[in-house]
């Protein structure tokens, strides 16, 4: 929260952050704020109190706002890899085509198509009736937990949710993994080695970080739900619920040199240095 935070903060402050990568970054910020606060207080208040009870309309609601921002995170994340792939392979196209029209359209696409697939989910959801055992097995109420409790006739909407999975992580993982192989394909022609080798030290990072999340994604919501996935899922989970909003404000931000330099300026302003005096000798 704290690291996502920052971002966002910096963006906003310093206009020399106000470009079309840090306008993607801060949009990223802020989904991942959403999504921590959507999980994680209520894990630690049932970690901390003992009491692990959830209402229905609490628990659908959970399940709502947590899936349509992992919906927005996977446009979002193919937006900024494409963002990537023009500033990179491209650079003399990317000022006319990275325009600020295009970045809002692209933006405003993936925050209303990942809100719109969720509620289609969650209205199907909310018609069912939950009865036979209470509990559920995961830490947070995600979709298969939840569709183990139901008394009606789910296959129409586990249908509905493998066809909404399926438009949502496989072509934008697919856009993302070209835009990174187009991206390492240039850098393999820089002629310098330092420079390759940063360049590379950077994409990899990135792309780990993105497959590790579409991955774990495709292995909980699109596999067969057997008794050896089924018991991995929850570790799965956390790596898209926990260690991706924990790592991605280190990865995609606070390791690059200009938002570096914004936050030694914004301590700079803030926190009032001693400043120390010094004595000039006469030469007379």
């Amino acid at each position: 929260m704290s690291g996502n935070i920052l971002i966002v903060v910096l963006i906003v402050a310093n206009q020399h952050l106000h470009t079309p990568m840090y306008f993607f970054l801060g949009n990223l910020s802020c989904l991942e704020i959403g999504y921590t606060s959507t999980i994680l207080p209520r894990m630690l208040a049932s970690l901390l109190t003992g009491d692990r009870t959830i209402s229905v309309s609490g628990c659908i609601m959970q399940f709502n706002w947590f899936s349509s921002l992992v919906a927005v995170e996977c446009a979002l994340l193919a937006v900024m890899s494409y963002d990537r792939y023009l500033a990179i392979c491209k650079p003399l196209h990317y000022a006319m085509q990275m325009n600020v029209s295009l970045c809002l359209q692209m933006v405003s696409l993936s925050w209303i198509s990942g809100f719109l697939a969720s509620t289609v989910t969650t209205s199907l959801l909310a018609q069912f009736t939950f009865c036979g055992p209470n509990e559920i097995d995961h830490f947070f109420c995600d979709f298969t937990p939840l569709i183990k409790l139901c008394c009606s006739d789910t296959s129409q909407m586990e249908l509905v949710t493998f066809i909404l999975s399926s438009i949502f992580t496989l072509p934008t993982f697919l856009l993302t993994v070209i835009s990174y192989i187009s991206i390492i394909a240039s850098i393999l022609r820089i002629p310098s080695t330092t420079k390759r080798q940063k360049a590379f030290s950077t994409c990899s990072s990135h792309l780990i970080l993105v497959t590790i999340f579409y991955g774990t994604l495709m292995i909980v919501y699109m596999l067969p739900d057997r008794a050896t996935v089924g018991n991995l899922n929850k570790v799965f989970s956390v790596f898209y619920t926990v260690l991706t909003p924990m790592v991605n404000p280190l990865i995609y931000s606070l390791r690059n040199k200009e938002v570096n330099r914004a936050l030694r300026k914004a301590l700079v302003k803030c926190v009032p240095f001693p400043q120390k005096s010094v004595k000039a000798n006469s030469i007379c």
